[in-house]
């Protein structure tokens, strides 16, 4: 498979870090929509070890925070008063968005600051310790790509989180919600909200200290802005990622039934590398325009990766991958691409897996719209080109130079693929299967 610039199976974890100390695991952010999550009885604690302790994971993140940890001084501390005001008294035409942890209001501040408010659920999943780790986690996690936690309140028995507002709601909205009257997103945007999406978590892998795997990536979960730059949301499944030498952390399987891992759903271990299996399924959502699980479908269409497996093996058959409503708006190459990706996503192994870096490399040549090629949701993008002869140069300028790069890219590939043959032949094999039939799923 050509895809991207690869990578070594054992390759160490880059050493730019966070100077911030130690990251608590998250609990729940904001979102408009939710999957149809495995569980969500789990539920995790804060870390309050520094960054010398030598506990595992696993204990650090049974350790309860100081009440008054410093951690928290960068999210605002709002009255029930304050947030009732901005949401109209919580209203329901203000309603944007309701999950298992409560219902999220629009509203706007006194400063004028337009944002999400969370009203948690007195009696659902997530109580006062989860509520204070959502909001330490939060505050120490700082991305262009995650959404920002503005303020929280904690008002008697009332528990609230406020947000940056996301003006374009949910990608799943405009992907898989999409109506007859939504002009449905072009192929560069699609690029760029897996680009994003990427970036994203890449911080929370291979930045933040400890790692922090996100163990919830499906479409719901990714917000929009006004110009569809993506950001991660709800954290609530979010557990921090191995350190000291450890390989995984072992833990209940949770997640939502079509992204999750199979060695994960086999094992329960999980690690950095079940969040990239999820990326493979995102990344095929975005380009079939379909669900991760869909019972609408045929039988055997219903698993979208049982479904495009057949077709990922076989490179001709690529464009039967393509969302119908793209109408062929997309260059053929960049497809090869960006489907070379979604199947080192989706390796059997895990451990060779792409890290998300690599990820975020690849896909950036993907995201760039070339010299010619403006960003229009009516903009037929071939027949353009085809069209107007002022553009003609230009655009075969860039794609001289983007073909370059692929070249260098699936030379790098090809190198990485003869390793893992030969590692193979070693006798390293794996019994791990990387598409879940329905009733290995369904056994779980």
């Amino acid at each position: 498979m050509k895809c991207f610039p690869c990578f070594k199976p054992e390759k160490k974890m880059p050493s730019r870090r966070m100077e911030r100390g130690e990251v608590p695991p998250a609990n729940a952010a904001v979102s408009t929509r939710s999957g149809a999550p495995l569980q969500k009885s789990e539920s995790n604690e804060p870390s309050s070890a520094s960054p010398k302790h030598t506990q595992s994971s696993e204990n650090r993140s049974n350790s309860e925070p100081a009440e008054n940890s410093s951690m928290a001084k960068t999210a605002k501390a709002f009255t029930f008063r304050d947030l009732a005001t901005a949401t109209k008294n919580f209203r329901f035409d203000c309603l944007v968005g309701e999950g298992g942890f409560g219902r999220v209001y629009k509203g706007q501040l006194e400063n004028g600051q337009v944002v999400a408010v969370k009203q948690l659920d007195l009696n659902g999943f997530q109580g006062n310790r989860e509520f204070l780790v959502e909001v330490l986690m939060l505050s120490l996690l700082h991305h262009p790509n995650l959404v920002s936690l503005v303020g929280y309140c904690a008002d008697g028995d009332q528990r609230l989180l406020v947000y940056e507002y996301m003006a374009l709601g949910s990608l799943a909205d405009h992907l898989l919600d999409n109506t007859a009257d939504q002009i449905p997103l072009s192929w560069y945007r699609r690029m760029k909200i897996a680009h994003g999406t990427a970036k994203g978590l890449e911080y929370l892998h291979e930045k933040a200290n400890p790692p922090v795997i996100y163990r919830d990536l499906k479409s719901p979960n990714i917000l929009l802005d006004e110009e569809y730059n993506p950001k991660l949301s709800d954290f609530g499944l979010a557990k921090l990622g191995p350190v000291g030498g450890k390989t995984h952390i072992s833990t209940r399987v949770m997640g939502t039934y079509g992204y999750c891992a199979p060695e994960y759903i086999r094992t329960g271990q999980l690690t950095i590398k079940t969040d990239v299996y999820s990326f493979g399924v995102f990344l095929l959502e975005l380009i079939t325009g379909k669900r991760a699980v869909d019972s609408s479908r045929p039988a055997n269409e219903q698993i979208l990766v049982n479904w495009a497996k057949p077709m990922i093996r076989d490179r001709r058959r690529y464009h039967e991958l393509v969302d119908p409503l793209l109408r062929g708006e997309y260059p053929e190459k960049d497809l090869s691409q960006a489907v070379g990706v979604a199947a080192m996503c989706l390796q059997e192994e895990d451990t060779v897996r792409p890290y998300m870096s690599d990820a975020v490399v690849a896909l950036g040549f993907l995201a760039e719209v070339p010299a010619g090629c403006e960003e229009k949701p009516s903009t037929v993008l071939q027949k353009k080109q085809v069209e107007d002869p002022s553009l003609t140069n230009s655009t075969k300028q860039d794609e001289s130079t983007f073909d370059r790069q692929r070249v260098v890219a699936e030379a790098i590939e090809w190198g990485a693929m003869r390793q893992k043959q030969k590692a193979q032949n070693q006798g390293k094999a794996t019994d791990s299967q990387c598409i879940i039939e329905p009733t290995e799923a369904n056994r779980v």
